[in-house]
């Protein structure tokens, strides 16, 4: 079962423009930190706001998922992700409901975390992300 909305995911251009507007000369969140998620070819920094987050997402590379994002949406909201306690559950149960998973999930996402995501004409063309943390992250 999802355990709560852990980020909600934001496509930019470039993180350090994005810090601009979300961090602390912009709308005042203070950034947690930065990485690089190479399975996806995505710059991440992420923002605390209570139990969630704001994840700014910068493509590596134009033919990235976020890359091709970018080039047909523009910069703006890109997925919501809920954390789940266990990945491989929920991918079945997804499954066995009858939406799609995008690739052949589970894939690994920052922190040492296991990701799958849904299909967006599945869910009124939102893209949810699951996430499965490590034990000492989330």
């Amino acid at each position: 079962m999802f355990k709560r909305l852990h980020h909600v995911g934001i496509a930019v251009p470039s993180l350090d423009e994005g810090a601009k507007a979300w961090g602390p000369t912009g709308l005042g969140l203070l950034e947690e930190g930065r990485e690089e998620v190479t399975s996806a070819s995505t710059k991440i920094a992420m923002f605390p706001v209570g139990e969630s987050r704001i994840e700014l997402l910068e493509p590596m590379g134009d033919d990235s998922p976020v890359g091709k994002f970018l080039s047909k949406r523009g910069p703006g909201i890109h997925h919501l992700c809920f954390e789940v306690e266990d990945i491989e559950a929920e991918i079945i149960r997804i499954a066995a409901s009858g939406m799609r998973l995008l690739g052949n999930p589970p894939s690994p996402g920052a922190h040492g975390s296991l990701v799958a995501f849904i299909h967006p004409a599945d869910t009124g063309g939102v893209l949810v992300e699951l996430n499965q943390f490590a034990d000492d992250q989330g």
